[in-house]
């Protein structure tokens, strides 16, 4: 099987979602402007999205869970900063990413992708259907087996390389937002999703139909 393909999605920006910047953009002026209480409205808004980012890379609720309010806080106090030369989503989401990659790195967590919420949803993601369709009685041995092997063959990975392959195949983000987030460019991201692709069919290529 040609991993590319399986992997292949095309992410376009949507004037729904420039709307939401603008929107976004209007609530931080007022925070800017000293009403603090407008930003509320913006943990209301993406706090259950930005769990789901930081889970992705963290596998472990209760780090996830300080991790966001670690994000959130930072992302309060340098809202002065913030100009919006990008969505108020990919400039919070860098720093939750930069927050979660510096915890990874100080703790040297072994587990860096989760299969939990796979199990009681849709898989987001073309590869993640295919790794996961199995049914009947051998479904639980199968995804714990699975949690394993994939989990081992991520911690192989770079951080580096681990980050970019979760924001795009399991986070959906484009290669420019992960060009941003990560402060590189993106023939650079292009670069390692290629390599990490790459990686992961050789690891886990008997798993793919």
């Amino acid at each position: 099987m040609n991993f590319s393909k399986v992997f292949a999605k095309t992410l376009v920006t949507s004037p729904e979602r420039q709307q939401e910047a603008d929107t976004d953009f209007t609530i931080v002026k007022r925070v800017q402007a000293g009403e603090v209480a407008a930003f509320d409205a913006l943990i209301r808004k993406y706090r259950e999205r930005l769990f789901g980012v930081v889970y992705n890379l963290t596998s472990n609720r209760e780090d996830t869970a300080d991790l966001v309010q670690d994000a959130f806080i930072k992302a309060f106090q340098s809202i002065n900063r913030f100009q919006g030369q990008s969505s108020f989503f990919t400039w919070l989401y860098k720093i939750a990413v930069n927050t979660t990659l510096s915890h990874l790195r100080k703790n040297r967590l072994r587990t860096f992708f989760s299969l939990e919420k796979i199990q009681q949803d849709e898989p987001s993601s073309e590869i993640l259907a295919q790794l996961t369709d199995k049914t009947g009685a051998d479904r639980d041995t199968y995804l714990h087996e699975l949690q394993e092997k994939l989990n081992e063959a991520l911690q192989k990975l770079s951080i580096k390389h681990r980050t970019v392959i979760t924001l795009f195949e399991i986070d959906g983000l484009s290669h420019g937002e992960i060009a941003d987030i990560m402060e590189c460019s993106e023939g650079t991201v292009r670069s390692r999703l290629h390599y990490a692709k790459q990686f992961l069919q050789g690891e886990l290529g008997k798993y793919l139909r």
